[in-house]
């Protein structure tokens, strides 16, 4: 049954900045279906945690269809789930392409498109796609083209269906994070990357992230916005 409570879903919910998006939005009082390939169920009524591998077209309907179950609506997506791979081009393996399509494309096209129309149906809804500052910024000391072609796609989408969905009621944004420090790596092993975290000269932190995505939130006025959270990095390209 519908509730007058706003819901999110975020997908690549159990870590990292994933797992900072759900505090986030259960912050401002949003109940939150959280996705990822393994996660633990929670104990609060309003955290719905749902283990689904992005990848597969099925999971996409199991993750809409939980929202909608326990909740009743759909207001925003978060596209966060994602994978890097950096490697010299010719180095890419199949396994790494099907890899690297499968989730950064395939998941935002799945998932997107399902959540798009329940949207459509209540003329109201946000998407907010994490993609990276890669697909703006090249450089020889970290190839990742392939990394460049999936994660560029998502901006490029994001443009593309903000302008279709406009007159529907549906805003569509993304967020293009540079170097951000997580829990998973120890914080050591951001040190000695140079110029990578130039001009701020420091890695960002999960927050920065997630109060760009809350700031698109609560700007009814944005969409078709790619926001930098890279301190500085694509700037002077």
């Amino acid at each position: 049954m519908e509730t007058g409570q706003r819901v999110a879903i975020i997908s690549g919910g159990s870590r990292g900045i994933g797992a900072g998006l759900v505090a986030g939005y259960r912050d401002r009082g949003w109940a939150v279906v959280a996705a990822a390939l393994k996660i633990k169920p929670s104990g609060d009524q309003d955290l719905l945690t749902v283990s689904a591998d992005i990848t597969d077209p099925a999971s996409a309907d199991r993750i809409i269809g939980a929202a909608l179950d326990r909740f009743g609506r759909i207001d925003t997506l978060v596209n966060n789930a994602g994978v890097f791979v950096s490697k010299p081009f010719t180095e890419y393996t199949a396994d790494d392409y099907a890899l690297l399509t499968g989730v950064n494309l395939a998941g935002f096209f799945w998932l997107t498109r399902r959540a798009v129309a329940e949207m459509a149906a209540r003329h109201d809804g946000h998407v907010v796609t994490i993609t990276a500052s890669e697909a703006e910024f090249a450089s020889s000391a970290e190839p990742c083209a392939l990394t460049a072609l999936t994660k560029g796609g998502l901006a490029t989408a994001t443009r593309s269906l903000a302008t279709e969905y406009a007159s529907r009621g549906i805003r569509v944004n993304a967020v293009s994070p540079g170097i951000i420090q997580t829990p998973e790596r120890p914080a050591d092993s951001y040190q000695g990357l140079g110029d990578r975290l130039l001009p701020l000269g420091r890695p960002g932190q999960v927050s920065d992230v997630v109060d760009a995505v809350l700031f698109l939130e609560s700007s009814p006025y944005v969409t078709g916005e790619i926001l930098h959270v890279d301190g500085g990095r694509t700037a002077g390209r």
